[in-house]
């Protein structure tokens, strides 16, 4: 006969009981209590920010409605295209 070392896990009335009581207890006692947890988690990239010129972003921003894209995207877009044709000359 195999002895069942796990405790009885308490039930919590809120996240706060729940987290306050497992900065008390060990985890590992409780773990043949818990359901099995499958999720996705989706990633997103790093985004970095830059100043740029007040006239140059009105500039952007013009060009962004003419051609029904992001500033971003065409931000992404020239700096791609210039540090492509940057790095060929190397």
């Amino acid at each position: 006969m195999t002895e069942n070392n796990s405790k009885q896990l308490p039930k919590f009335e809120s996240l706060d009981a729940l987290t306050d009581f497992f900065d008390e207890n060990d985890l590992g006692e409780y773990l043949e209590q818990m359901a099995e947890a499958n999720f996705e988690v989706n990633l997103k990239r790093r985004k970095y920010f830059v100043a740029i010129d007040e006239e140059l972003s009105e500039k952007l921003s013009e060009i962004s409605k003419r051609e029904h894209q992001p500033s971003e995207t065409i931000v992404n877009s020239w700096l791609r295209e210039k540090i492509s044709s940057y790095s060929e000359k190397m």
